[in-house]
């Protein structure tokens, strides 16, 4: 195990000194990736414990998880479900031939049949759902449905087309809330709009979907365009698993030219050193694997990692703030790989998809 982890961990190094288009190539050794791989498949359908949010208008309405969610209810809840779905394709597609390939197909199968998204769907469309899963649920949907749809595979396209009325859905309700949506939302945890709408946009960019961008390029614009001096030094919260002030840079690098980018990124985050010195953005610190909420912060050193690598791709070549980003990046990734282990099923049902988000390059 240690072996594992310190292959893991030397990889992701490398990767920084890497052009980020073979970092996908690269970055996740396979037996990590067997590794993180058997913790989606350990929770893939497996119904409890389950947290849905879920609201009762009778009697009727209290039925399990496997009926209300057909296709998504294991893996605790629904987001973490369809992000395990993410992680096993992710996964197929860096190896298809791993000793995991054969039982992660049959999983998926299991999933992502036509009777199962058409329960996902009517549960999703009923009017008092609006807000379901909104938008890190829905954001992460996406994400899976543009891994299916950039995946040369029989079995593949045959899933993208399962998921495609589904699909179809999520971006609708997005589409339909994001010009009533009159705030940004801050917070380091599910609620926050940078990251879903970093997940969004890679989403709209595979399926060409012109009028999706269109609509997080003007909530760039409403939200983040004139932000300044974002208060890093407040984070992170003592729950969050996503940070506020670098996913909404991670999110901007996406829709800014890398000149302009740098110059909103000057002002959003003037803090940046001019070089790798250690002494800038230091990891979270977790005191309880086991407390599910406290266990958030190995996340957030994960998603750090590539957010960090995001917005250094996101410069010009030769910015000076470039080495400062991948370094604190190494850090993060160093600090939280380790952790991610199983060992407690508050961490081990999620974790294991930040892992190989960060390590796959799946972000940049």
């Amino acid at each position: 195990m240690r072996r594992v982890i310190y292959l893991a961990t030397i990889l992701l190094s490398l990767s920084m000194q890497l052009s980020m288009s073979r970092a996908a190539a690269v970055a996740t050794d396979p037996a990590a990736a067997q590794r993180f791989a058997a913790l989606a498949l350990k929770c893939l359908h497996a119904e409890y414990p389950n947290h849905i949010g879920h609201t009762l208008d009778s009697d009727a309405d209290a039925l399990p998880p496997h009926v209300l969610t057909p296709a998504f209810y294991g893996c605790y809840d629904w987001h973490s479900d369809v992000h395990g779905h993410w992680l096993l394709v992710r996964l197929l597609r860096l190896y298809p031939s791993a000793a995991f390939a054969t039982t992660a197909r049959t999983e998926l199968g299991l999933s992502l049949t036509a009777q199962n998204i058409a329960g996902e769907l009517a549960y999703l469309k009923r009017a008092d759902r609006a807000p379901f899963e909104r938008p890190y649920g829905l954001a992460w949907l996406l994400k899976l449905s543009a891994e299916l749809r950039e995946w040369n595979d029989a079995q593949g396209r045959e899933w993208s087309n399962v998921l495609m009325p589904l699909e179809s859905e999520a971006a609708a309700r997005l589409k339909s809330w994001l010009p009533k949506l009159h705030y940004p939302i801050r917070i380091g945890e599910h609620d926050q709009t940078a990251f879903s709408f970093g997940l969004i946009w890679d989403w709209a960019g595979i399926a060409g979907d012109k009028g999706m961008r269109s609509l997080l390029k003007d909530a760039a614009q409403r939200f983040y365009a004139n932000d300044q001096n974002c208060p890093l030094n407040y984070e992170p919260s003592g729950q969050d698993f996503l940070s506020p002030c670098l996913a909404e840079a991670d999110f901007m690098r996406r829709v800014l030219p890398p000149a302009e980018f740098g110059r909103w990124l000057t002002a959003f985050l003037p803090g940046i050193p001019q070089s790798a010195g250690a002494a800038w953005l230091q990891p979270g610190v977790v005191t309880d694997r086991s407390d599910p909420k406290l266990a958030h912060i190995d996340g957030l050193n994960l998603s750090r990692a590539w957010m960090l690598q995001g917005i250094a791709q996101g410069l010009p070549p030769g910015d000076r703030r470039i080495a400062a980003l991948r370094a604190a990046a190494v850090r993060h990734g160093e600090a939280a790989l380790p952790a991610v282990t199983g060992e407690h099923y508050e961490g081990g049902h999620w974790l294991g998809t930040f892992a190989v988000y960060l390590t796959s390059g799946a972000g940049v």
